[in-house]
């Protein structure tokens, strides 16, 4: 994935509709990654998580976290480290890509565990399907927050 630092009004109309269509594609990843936990969470016979409102919430709550917090906006110049590296971890900039690096990655595990078990028929057991949905709840939502926390700097800082 290209990191465009261009603000928008200044590309063209084949790379709006690139951004448009990846956006559009992670949306989807989000929204498949949600319906495997949601069939994986279904067949462990918990009556609330197993309705299709249930499902529909964890697909969109999928799509809303893979929108968001995988393609982050760019970090303004003015924050960017320079060589020679700083001491120590990095930025706050840094800290937000890292919660959306943390949260895809926990939401993919998850999601990868849901569909391993489906596909090998396996009994989905209560506390494991609780924990595979809490746990891919805590990646989404980390995704939300850094994708939200991203862009409200980005916007604070002139830049989109």
């Amino acid at each position: 994935m290209i990191k465009r630092s261009d603000p928008w009004h200044t590309r063209s109309t084949i790379s709006r509709s690139a951004h448009v269509l990846e956006r559009t594609g992670l949306a989807l990843t989000g929204a498949a990654c949600g319906l495997f936990v949601a069939a994986h969470v279904g067949r462990a016979d918990i009556d609330l998580l197993g309705s299709a409102a249930a499902v529909l919430a964890l697909m969109l709550y999928g799509a809303v976290g893979f929108y968001l917090g995988i393609d982050l906006p760019p970090v303004p110049p003015d924050h960017r480290m320079h060589l020679p590296l700083r001491q120590g971890l990095g930025s706050s900039w840094d800290a937000v890509e890292l919660l959306s690096a943390a949260g895809t990655f926990l939401a993919a595990v998850e999601a990868v565990a849901s569909v391993s078990s489906i596909i090998l028929d396996e009994t989905a057991r209560p506390g494991t399907a609780l924990l595979i949905g809490v746990g891919w709840a805590a990646g989404t939502t980390m995704q939300i927050a850094a994708g939200i926390i991203a862009r409200m700097r980005a916007n604070a800082a002139g830049t989109s």
